[in-house]
């Protein structure tokens, strides 16, 4: 009777180990897909409930929380597999917020993002999205601006090769190389003729982009490589999430892209 007593003691013990297991096994998954904040810099928060929380550097976000920043804000992001995203000033953006699918890793509704895709250890296929486009990668770096509300998307390639789509009209799918372009409007077929390879448009981006960045390291922060996983320390300064602040000097705001001719027509 002894021998039977314990046994049941021992099987209770394995069920509420399982049991214990089995719910730390969603918490854990959730933690492996969550994108992790390297560096922030003035108003960096997710939404709960529709009410800001702020976001500080080492706090990670979820599957299909809401990512928002204010004027001349900034944040950096690290996923598991090493790539890293980086999110700008007026930004509303959702992480994986088609969370049953690996490879939507964005969802883009306002404002501006840059991506660097790891694909050290082999093929990562990843997608961005914005109420008009779907940018699918194969391992790259690439930047891409919803400028209003109506989803104008602006695309451009620094590095390998995006497949971009407008979900608002049927037609091609161009590539993109490194230097190319395009913007996407509602209702309006993409065409290769639509592709700007002069990359006019690409180096405004990247003159705003340098002077964040620069801005960022002049408060302590380090924005590392661009593109890369790393981050330094964070500067000492007011979190701008809950609307504070102790009056440190702010990173300018990234001028806006000048706007481009009409469309053309060739193609639609």
């Amino acid at each position: 009777m002894f021998r039977g007593s314990r046994r049941m003691r021992f099987g209770g013990r394995l069920v509420v180990a399982a049991a214990a297991a089995a719910c730390l096994a969603p918490l854990q998954a959730q933690q492996d897909y969550a994108a992790k904040v390297l560096i922030e810099t003035g108003q960096v928060s997710w939404l709960k409930d529709g009410i800001p929380q702020a976001l500080y550097v080492g706090q990670s976000v979820l599957r299909k929380q809401i990512i928002v920043t204010g004027p001349d804000s900034y944040a950096k992001f690290q996923l598991p597999d090493g790539s890293t995203f980086e999110v700008f000033d007026n930004a509303e953006v959702t992480f994986r917020d088609n969370w049953s699918s690996w490879s939507d890793l964005l969802n883009v509704m306002i404002g501006r993002v840059k991506v660097f895709i790891d694909h050290s250890k082999g093929p990562n296929p990843r997608n961005v999205t914005t109420p008009t486009a779907v940018i699918s990668v194969r391992g790259t770096t690439f930047d891409v601006v919803v400028e209003d509300r109506d989803g104008t998307t602006f695309v451009t390639v620094d590095e390998g090769i995006v497949q971009v789509r407008n979900t608002t009209a049927p037609g091609t799918q161009p590539l993109l190389k490194a230097g190319d372009s395009i913007r996407i409007y509602r209702d309006q077929p993409l065409s290769p003729a639509g592709i700007d390879h002069a990359a006019i448009l690409r180096r405004v981006l990247k003159a705003a982009e340098q002077a964040l960045y620069q801005a960022v390291y002049n408060k302590g922060g380090n924005p590392g490589p661009i593109g890369g996983g790393g981050g330094g320390a964070q500067g000492d300064k007011g979190k701008g999430g809950t609307g504070g602040g102790t009056g440190a000097p702010t990173p300018p705001t990234a001028p806006t892209a000048p706007a481009p001719p009409s469309a053309p027509t060739t193609g639609h």
